[in-house]
């Protein structure tokens, strides 16, 4: 939750993790940090979900899962998106030669059923400081 609290527009979030990874819970507590008024659902099916805060400001959520190719990503308009707010994506492997090349990289890894393993990888001076501020509101180190 806190991590949503420090994204803006232009952020992207990549999420790497096998199935029952718990990327789409990720990203519910993710929305629900940022302030979305809207429920947070895999976009599966649908490739994108929008979600909304009071301010009017957007946050979209992809799924990359059932996309065929990077350039099919294109296709839905990142830009756009990231114009309008942050962006996370699920699957991002599989779509990351057409993202922006700085990003946040986060590995998903089961360990139980109420346990996950998470790492957390900067790419680019803007998610260094985003972590940094992350640790501390977490940690109260910097």
């Amino acid at each position: 939750m806190r991590l949503g609290g420090l994204v803006r527009p232009w952020d992207v979030i990549c999420l790497e993790g096998d199935l029952g990874a718990g990327k789409t819970t990720f990203v519910q507590g993710l929305a629900q940090g940022w302030g979305s008024l809207d429920t947070v659902s895999s976009p599966t099916f649908i490739l994108v979900n929008q979600y909304r805060r009071p301010d009017d400001e957007r946050f979209y959520h992809m799924d990359a899962y059932r996309l065929a190719s990077a350039p099919e990503a294109e296709e839905l308009d990142l830009d756009y998106m990231l114009s309008q707010g942050p962006l996370v994506v699920e699957w991002a492997d599989r779509v990351s030669t057409v993202l922006p090349e700085e990003r946040l990289w986060m590995k998903l890894e089961y360990v139980d059923d109420e346990h996950r393993q998470l790492l957390m990888t900067s790419v680019g001076e803007r998610f260094d400081h985003l972590l940094v501020e992350l640790r501390q509101a977490m940690f109260g180190i910097g």
